[in-house]
C-alpha cells in the first residue's frame, strides 16, 4: 500500500463554472452528463499494486457507495451533494471500473468486498453504513458478510443476489465469444448509432425503455478493451446463461441484528423489482421501498426521494454491534424457516 493521489479531471473542473458537468474522459470509461452536479476531487491510492479511484466528501457517519457492473462513482453523481451534508460519503469505482486499474486480477464478488475493507483502512475508517446499486449491492451484501464488526447498516439499491432473473443482454456477456461481438458492436460507426438507438428509446418516455439512457453510458465504456475485459470478468463470476449465480436469500437471517433497506425501482427492466419482495419475506424486519415511476436506478431517477429513505434510514435504526458469540449463535441456529426464492418463469 502506497500514499494516495488527488486527481482533477478537467470535465469536472468545467463543470464548475457551467453550472453541470460534461464528462467525455477516456478514462472514466463512458460520457455522461450530469446537471447541477458539484466539483468533487477523484482521487487515487494504490493498495495491493493497483490504483483505486474514489470520491470522499462531506462529514458525518460513513457511508460507502458502491455502484453496478459497467458504471463508476458517477452513478450517486445526482445524490452525492445532498448525502455529503449529513455524512462523509466514500464512493470507489471498482476495480476494472472508472478511473480505477483494470487488471488481470480477482473480480469476483468476495475479491471486490476484500478490496472495500482494504480501501476504508487505507482511508482510516473502521465503520460504515454500506450502500451498493446492482453488482455494488451483491458487494455490500459480501461486505456485510465477510466483516460484520465493519458494517453499521447495509442499504441495497436493486441488488444482485436475490433471484435468478436479470437482463438477457448480461447473460449474453457470460457467452462464448461475447469479448469479440462486443468489441465488433461498440467500434466507432456502430458505437454512435447504437448510442443515437438507446437514447432515441430512452426519450420515448415508456417504462420499458426507462433504464435506455444509463445503458448507453455503459455501452459506450464498453469500447474500452481494457474495460470489456473487465466486466466480462465480473459477469461470469456473478452470472450464466440460465441468470445470476450468486445469492444472499440463504443468509438473509444474519440481518437479523443489522439494519437492512431495500430500495428498488418498480420498472427496473435489469433485475426485476418483485425480487425486493424475496427480501421481504427473507428479512421481515427490512424496511423495502419499491418507487414508482422508477427503473433500475431509482437514486438517479428520483434523488431527493432516495437520499429522504436514506437519511430516515440511518437516524431510525441503530448501527449493528457485532458480538462474536452472538453472531456463532446465529450461525448454528441457522434461519427460521427456508430462504424463499424467486423461481424463474418462461
Amino acid at each position: 500500500m502506497t500514499g494516495r493521489r488527488r486527481l482533477r479531471f478537467p470535465a469536472y473542473a468545467a463543470g464548475k463554472s457551467r453550472g453541470r458537468t460534461g464528462v467525455t474522459s477516456r478514462t472514466l470509461g463512458y460520457r455522461r452528463r450530469v446537471t447541477r452536479a458539484p466539483d468533487f476531487d477523484v482521487e487515487t491510492v494504490v493498495v495491493h499494486g493497483h490504483r483505486r479511484a474514489y470520491v470522499k466528501s462531506g462529514s458525518g457517519p460513513a457511508l460507502l457507495l458502491l455502484h453496478g457492473m459497467g458504471c463508476d462513482h458517477r452513478t450517486w453523481l445526482p445524490v452525492l451533494s445532498r448525502l455529503s451534508r449529513h455524512f462523509t460519503v466514500i464512493a470507489p469505482d471498482l476495480l476494472g471500473h472508472g478511473a480505477s486499474a483494470k487488471p488481470r486480477a480477482d473480480y469476483s464478488v468476495p475479491g471486490y468486498a476484500n478490496g472495500m475493507r482494504d480501501l476504508l483502512t487505507v482511508l482510516g475508517i473502521d465503520k460504515v453504513t454500506v450502500v451498493g446499486h446492482s453488482l455494488g449491492g451483491g458487494v455490500a451484501m459480501q461486505f456485510a458478510y465477510q466483516f460484520p464488526e465493519r458494517t453499521e447498516r447495509l442499504c441495497l439499491v436493486a441488488p444482485g443476489g436475490m433471484g435468478p432473473e436479470v437482463s438477457t443482454l448480461l447473460r449474453a456477456m457470460t457467452l462464448p465469444g461475447a469479448g469479440l461481438a462486443v468489441g465488433a458492436l461498440t467500434s466507432a460507426p456502430v458505437r454512435h448509432l447504437g448510442r443515437v438507438g438507446l437514447r432515441a428509446l430512452s426519450a420515448t418516455g415508456l417504462s420499458c425503455f426507462r433504464d435506455a439512457r444509463e445503458l448507453s453510458q455503459i455501452y459506450e465504456g464498453l469500447a474500452d478493451r481494457a474495460t470489456r475485459a473487465a466486466l466480462q470478468h465480473v459477469a461470469r463470476g456473478v452470472i450464466d446463461w440460465r441468470g445470476q449465480i450468486i445469492t444472499m436469500n440463504d443468509r438473509a437471517y444474519l440481518t437479523e441484528h443489522m439494519p437492512l433497506c431495500v430500495v428498488w425501482g418498480a420498472d427496473d427492466t435489469i433485475i426485476p423489482a418483485r425480487h425486493a419482495e424475496v427480501a421481504r419475506a427473507n428479512a421481515p424486519s427490512a424496511r423495502v421501498e419499491v418507487l414508482p415511476d422508477s427503473g433500475h436506478f431509482p437514486h438517479r431517477d428520483h434523488p431527493e426521494r432516495f437520499v429522504k429513505i436514506l437519511r430516515e434510514f440511518v437516524a431510525q435504526t441503530p448501527p449493528a454491534r457485532y458480538h462474536r458469540r452472538r453472531w456463532a449463535a446465529v450461525l448454528r441456529r441457522g434461519p427460521a424457516a427456508p430462504a424463499l426464492e424467486v423461481v424463474e418463469t418462461a
